[in-house]
């Protein structure tokens, strides 16, 4: 009898050995959690004074651009805004004026929307205005630059539009340059108005 208990008792050991090393084995095989990548606090700086933008990325510069500001008759809004949405190839509407996608097109191959209506960070068809007061508010770019910083930029990250130079644009832009004065224009003949191709309340853009 003591030896038939024995034995019952090496066999129930036996199996809890045998449950426990395939559990075990369960456990080495199941596939591991995902890691989730960190995420990157980025953020958009643009001096108005020094018509400079910055990529900020986790307190780092990535690049530097130079921009077209607004002018000082309409010019840009002033403080921390979001970019709400991006259109690449946009079409552009204002008034019933429809401009598709193109050279002609005012606000260029690529809108990225602030989270305060009308107004964003865009192309042109005036490539000469970059560097200078020239907008009705939004922030122009050149193309390559425009398209390259559209994709290092995602909807919701941080967009500061900063109006006079403090301690952090002068540690992002260095020194501002001298200002160059622009002699008038004197025209013999009767005065010219140059008509602008990019509407006086800015743009409304909408995917093609």
């Amino acid at each position: 009898m003591k030896a038939n208990r024995l034995s019952k008792w090496a066999v129930a050991v036996s199996a809890a050995m045998v449950m426990g090393v395939q559990a075990m084995g369960q456990e080495a095989s199941a596939p591991a959690a995902p890691v989730q990548a960190p995420q990157i606090k980025r953020t958009i700086v643009v001096s108005l004074e020094d018509r400079k933008l910055a990529l900020v990325e986790d307190g780092q510069v990535k690049k530097v651009y130079t921009v077209a500001v607004g002018k000082p008759s309409t010019p840009s809004p002033v403080g921390t805004f979001a970019i709400q949405r991006r259109v690449k190839n946009p079409v552009y509407q204002h008034e019933g004026k429809v401009v598709q996608p193109g050279p002609g097109n005012p606000v260029g191959t690529r809108w990225m929307g602030l989270n305060v209506k009308g107004y964003g960070i865009h192309g042109t068809n005036e490539p000469k205005s970059i560097g200078k007061a020239a907008s009705h508010g939004c922030i122009r770019m050149a193309r390559k630059d425009l398209e390259e910083m559209y994709e290092m930029v995602h909807v919701g990250d941080s967009v500061e539009l900063i109006g006079e130079r403090n301690n952090e644009t002068a540690q992002l832009f260095g020194d501002p340059k001298p200002a160059v004065i622009e002699q008038p224009l004197v025209v013999a003949s009767a005065a010219v108005v140059a008509v602008n191709s990019e509407a006086m309340s800015e743009v409304v853009a909408a995917e093609k």
